[in-house]
C-alpha cells in the first residue's frame, strides 16, 4: 500500500519495512494512513522507536529553552500522573491542593503583596499564561473605560519587537493594537523612554520581558514602571505593566534578589513564568501570577460544576494532564530556595565560562554574556568576510550540537547571530566538548573564500516552534 505524500512531494511515498526480526511475515506499514489491521505492541514500540532515533539528542540542544533532563524520581511521579485530569480538581483534590501550594510559593518568590491574596494557575505553558495576563490588562481597560463612558474599540498594548512571538499571536486573536518599540543600533529591547513614547489613553498595558529570547538580556522592569509612575503623575494615565518572566522568573529570585522587577513594584499587575524552562520540569507546564483579586477581573472566571463541585478555572485550556504540576511542587520540595540557587549559579556559570572562551577563539564577538539569564548570543566580527553564523551553525550540527542562526528583527535584520542556551543537564564539560568542536571547524571554515550559507538556510533552525516570522526566535 503506498500513500501520497500529504505535503504535495513528488511521486509515491515508500511505506515503513518493519524489521522481520519483529514480525512472522513480511510487515510494511504506510506512512500516512491508518493501517488496516493490528500489530503486536513490541512491534509498534520498535517502529516507533527506530524512527525517533533520526532527532537530535536533546542534551545538545542548545537551541531550546525547555527542560531536556528530570530526576528519576520525577519522572515517576510524572509517569504516576498521566492519567490524571488537571480541571477535574473535585476528582483530583490532591493534585489541586499541589497546584496551589506551587501558586503560593510562587507568589512570596515573587514578593506578592499578600502572598494568600495573590491569584494564579498552572497553565499549559508560559505562552498560555502571558495571553491570560494580557486578556487581564485588556479586560480591566474596558471596565474603566466604560465606567468614564468612553469608547473601547481601539486597545494596544506597547512592548519590544523582541517580545515572543505568543504576544503576536495575542495581538492578533484578541484585537490589540501591538505597538512595537524596533531595536536601534546596540539597543536590543525595551527602555522606559521608548515604552513611554508609544503610551495613550487606549493602552492597555506594558509588556517588560525579563530575559529575551534574542540574547538573554533583562529588560530594565523597574526603570520601566518608574518611566510609568512618572507618566501617571503628569498625565494621568495609570498603565499597568505584565512582565513575561518566562525564563527569569525562575532566574532572578535566586541570583539576582536586589534587583526589583516583580510584585515589589506597584505597577507590576501580573507575571508569567515557564515551569518547564528554568523550573525545571519536564514540558509542558507554566504559571500565571497577579498580585491581587482586584487584578484579575472576575468576568475572566468561570464557574463549571458538571465535574462534581464548583469549580473557578480562568486558564485558556481545558484538559491536561496533572503530571507537570506535580512535578513541579516535586522540584520546589526536592530543592528548596537553596537548591534552585546551587543549579542556576551552575547554569549561569557555565554560560559566562563558555561565553568567554568563545569571545577569546578571534572571529568573534559577544553581544551578551550569559550574566542574566544563562543565554548569550554572538556574532561573528564585522572584518570576517570567509564565513557566516549560518556557515558555523550548519558545521556544529555536524558534530550533533544545534546552535541557532538567525536575524534580528526590525531595524537591525542586518545584525546575524548565534545563540547559546545553558539549561540544567549542560554541564562545563559538555561546554568544552563544544569548544573543542568549534575549535575544530573554525580552521576548515577560514578556508572558505566566501560564506556559503545565508539567514535562507537556516530553515532547520526554525527555533521558535509556533513562530509564523521565522526571523524571531521562540521560546517554547
Amino acid at each position: 500500500m503506498t500513500v501520497r505524500h500529504p505535503r504535495g512531494g513528488h511521486g509515491e511515498s515508500r511505506d515503513l519495512a518493519v524489521n522481520p526480526v519483529f514480525s512472522r511475515e513480511p510487515l510494511r506499514v504506510p506512512r500516512y494512513a491508518m493501517p488496516d489491521g493490528e500489530m503486536e505492541p513490541a512491534t509498534a514500540y520498535q517502529v516507533v522507536h527506530d524512527e525517533l532515533m533520526l532527532d537530535g539528542n536533546a542534551r545538545q540542544n542548545l537551541a531550546t529553552f525547555v527542560s531536556t533532563w528530570a530526576e528519576p524520581e520525577a519522572l515517576r511521579l510524572m509517569d504516576e500522573c498521566a492519567e490524571k485530569n488537571m480541571i477535574d480538581k473535585d476528582e483530583y483534590p490532591q493534585t489541586a491542593e499541589l497546584e496551589t501550594r506551587c501558586v503560593h510559593m510562587l507568589a512570596r518568590l515573587w514578593h506578592a503583596p499578600d502572598p494568600r491574596d495573590a491569584v494564579g494557575c498552572s497553565t499549559t505553558g508560559s505562552s498560555e499564561a502571558a495571553m491570560l495576563g494580557g486578556l487581564a490588562l485588556k479586560r480591566r481597560w474596558q471596565h474603566r473605560r466604560r465606567a468614564e463612558g468612553k469608547p473601547t474599540d481601539r486597545p494596544n498594548l506597547v512592548m519590544g519587537v523582541n517580545v515572543q512571538i505568543c504576544w503576536e499571536k495575542f495581538a492578533d486573536y484578541f484585537e490589540v493594537e501591538p505597538r512595537y518599540v524596533p531595536m536601534e543600533g546596540d539597543r536590543y529591547h525595551l527602555t522606559p523612554e521608548t515604552a513611554v513614547e508609544l503610551c495613550d489613553e487606549n493602552t492597555i498595558g506594558v509588556v517588560a520581558v525579563l530575559g529575551s529570547t534574542f540574547d538573554g538580556s533583562y529588560e530594565p522592569v523597574a526603570g520601566i514602571a518608574a518611566a510609568l509612575d512618572d507618566l501617571h503623575r503628569r498625565t494621568g494615565l495609570d498603565i499597568p505593566i505584565h512582565v513575561d518572566a518566562a525564563s527569569g522568573g525562575m532566574i532572578a529570585p535566586f541570583l539576582d534578589p536586589d534587583l526589583k522587577w516583580d510584585f515589589r513594584l506597584p505597577r507590576v499587575a501580573s507575571v508569567n513564568t515557564s515551569g518547564h524552562k528554568y523550573g525545571l520540569v519536564m514540558p509542558g507546564v507554566g504559571w500565571a501570577l497577579w498580585r491581587d483579586r482586584d487584578a484579575l477581573p472576575d468576568s475572566l472566571v468561570f464557574h463549571v460544576n458538571y465535574l462534581g463541585g464548583d469549580m473557578p478555572t480562568f486558564a485558556l485550556n481545558f484538559s491536561r494532564p496533572g503530571a507537570q504540576v506535580v512535578a513541579q511542587y516535586y522540584n520546589f520540595l526536592r530543592l528548596g530556595f537553596d537548591g534552585y540557587r546551587r543549579v542556576q549559579r551552575t547554569c549561569r556559570d557555565v554560560a559566562t565560562r563558555l561565553a568567554a572562551e568563545i569571545a577569546r577563539l578571534g572571529p568573534f564577538e559577544l553581544l551578551t554574556d550569559g550574566g542574566d539569564i544563562p543565554v548569550f548570543a554572538f556574532r561573528v566580527r564585522e572584518d570576517i568576510d570567509r564565513f557566516s553564523v549560518f556557515d558555523v551553525s550548519a558545521a556544529l550540527r555536524e558534530r550533533g550540537w544545534l546552535v541557532p542562526a538567525y536575524t534580528f528583527p526590525k531595524n537591525r535584520t542586518d545584525l546575524a547571530v548565534l545563540r547559546i542556551v545553558v539549561r540544567n543537564g549542560f554541564s562545563h564539560d559538555l561546554a568544552d566538548l563544544l569548544l573543542d568542536d568549534l575549535r575544530r571547524v573554525l580552521p576548515r571554515l577560514d578556508k572558505q573564500h566566501e560564506p556559503h550559507r545565508d539567514a535562507d538556510d537556516a530553515g532547520g533552525f526554525a527555533h521558535g516552534a509556533e513562530t509564523k516570522n521565522p526571523l524571531r526566535p521562540g521560546r517554547d
